[in-house]
């Protein structure tokens, strides 16, 4: 078994309850960690034996333009997405975060953790 961890995505989107984030827009960052067995891509140094990572931040990006109220929408059409168009995966887990939620203070980000 071994990890593929895609790390700090960035996309500008425009996910949010309050209507004013639906407009304005936001940063938000997206972690990926996909659980695969590693062996066979390791003998054969060929990309059709591995879970191909470039597909995997396509699908968090498309996910990433369509418009959410919460992050646990996101986390989770992105986990159904992955299952739904890769195959070879064992377990995911993403991580999204928002950049300076409008929550009232100074915060950096506030996130959630989903996994499949």
């Amino acid at each position: 078994m071994g990890l593929i961890q895609i790390e700090n995505m960035e996309f500008y989107a425009f996910h949010g309850h309050f209507k004013e984030e639906q407009i304005v827009g936001n940063r938000f960052l997206v972690d990926l960690t996909i659980e695969t067995d590693m062996n066979k891509p390791s003998e054969t140094d060929n990309l059709k034996d591995a879970v191909n990572y470039q597909k995997a931040y396509q699908i968090v990006k498309s996910e990433m333009e369509k418009k959410s109220h919460l992050l646990e929408h996101i986390a989770g059409r992105i986990l159904n997405a992955v299952y739904a168009e890769m195959t070879g995966i064992k377990k995911v887990t993403v991580k999204v975060s928002k950049m300076n939620p409008p929550m009232g203070g100074k915060i950096g980000s506030v996130s959630v953790v989903m996994e499949k």
